[in-house]
């Protein structure tokens, strides 16, 4: 289940067709042209447990004949594994033994059928000595969990990565998991972790076979802006060549990411709004829209307040070319979730800044730990006396 490199694996290309036929956004035509596309991919590889849930859920035409075709086919194949898995065991040596089980595996995966392709990986990995090739195992149980977002799977399947790295294994191997635990963590909404991990990763990028590299930069890109502050995303994302060499085949992502660093705010909300349509389409980020929405909103707002110890609002909506209205609603939810340090004078029109300084609560900390300690000295020295 491994992509050549340069291409993406195709089952993983399969789950990208099949979440974009559930979404409203996706034209009729383009659903048309995915159905064909999945269906024919099914047939081809004899896809029996996948073509059976897809017919279940309406997906998917039910054909018997095709169902007929499919089940000998698989057991024609599997007769002719299990042959060889015997002529293996009986008159060759472990590596042929470890190869014919493995084997086994990958037609499992192929057909997608997710419980025997776990049984027989496992039973594959109990043949395998070397650290690599356990760790390829794991590459294959990681895709697997990708393709229907099993997040339990994913999660131990990349603690048992990290285990069997510190029994070894080279650095190629532990790059492309970086990768792997960066998709993981920008899917369950660790933004920061999944920025860095990928940052990690940039000038070593060779998982090709879970997305291509521009897709790699749009994700680093989207969990950077989010995660880091100015200084550093000037530093490792604005200016970073593999960025910039990449940066304009994703549509709006350079003016994106560039005015925002820029403070040309207008240009940005311009940018983010056709970046948005391709966030929806992308099943790994569709989940976290709203919060994304809310995060970035958050980023710009705190970014531009920081120059002002005061605006006005008429000012303010003007630098983003929207209405004073919607900046005052916008302002007023982000104001009331803690997540912006100003208040709104309505009356004047003007927005005050009133961010917490860090020195101050750190001395006002101090003191009140300090009054603690002195209370439990008192308490203490009245014990001694008695």
């Amino acid at each position: 289940m491994e992509g050549e490199e340069g291409s993406q694996e195709p089952q993983l290309v399969l789950a990208d067709k099949l979440f974009l036929l559930r979404q409203p956004d996706v034209s009729d035509i383009d659903k048309v042209r995915y159905k064909d596309e999945v269906f024919t991919y099914v047939k081809d590889n004899d896809m029996l447990p996948l073509y059976e849930t897809l017919v279940a859920h309406s997906v998917l035409d039910s054909d018997p004949a095709l169902l007929d075709s499919m089940r000998a086919k698989i057991d024609e194949e599997l007769k002719k594994i299990d042959e060889k898995i015997a002529d293996a065991e009986e008159n060759l040596g472990e590596s042929e033994v470890r190869e014919a089980h493995l084997a086994k595996s990958l037609f499992f995966i192929r057909i997608g059928d997710k419980a025997k392709a776990l049984e027989h990986l496992k039973v594959t990995e109990s043949k395998t000595v070397a650290i690599g090739q356990k760790m390829d195992l794991v590459f294959h149980t990681l895709q697997l969990g990708f393709f229907d977002m099993d997040f339990d799977l994913i999660s131990k399947s990349i603690d048992k990565a990290k285990s069997l790295f510190e029994e070894g294994g080279d650095w190629e191997r532990k790059n492309r998991l970086k990768v792997y635990e960066g998709l993981y963590c920008m899917s369950t909404r660790n933004f920061e972790k999944a920025s860095s991990l990928f940052l990690d990763s940039i000038s070593t990028f060779t998982t090709y076979e879970l997305f291509p590299y521009d897709t790699f930069i749009f994700y680093t890109v989207l969990t950077s802006i989010i995660s880091l502050d100015r200084v550093s995303l000037k530093q490792k994302v604005v200016d970073a060549p593999e960025i910039l060499t990449v940066i304009g085949k994703v549509p709006h992502l350079s003016e994106f990411l560039n005015s925002l660093y820029d403070c040309q705010y207008k240009s940005f909300f311009s940018a983010f709004a056709g970046l948005t349509e391709q966030i929806k389409l992308d099943r790994y980020l569709l989940p976290h829209f709203r919060y994304y929405m809310r995060e970035v909103r958050t980023v710009v707002y705190s970014q531009y307040l920081e120059s002002y110890k005061s605006v006005t609002i008429e000012a303010m909506a003007k630098a983003f070319g929207v209405a004073v209205n919607f900046i005052d609603v916008e302002l007023s939810r982000f104001i009331a979730a803690g997540k912006l340090h100003c208040k709104i004078d309505k009356v004047a029109g003007v927005l005050e800044t009133n961010r917490p300084d860090a020195k101050n609560a750190l001395y006002q900390a101090t003191i009140k730990q300090g009054d603690f300690l002195l209370n439990r000295i008192q308490k203490l020295s009245r014990v001694i006396d008695l």
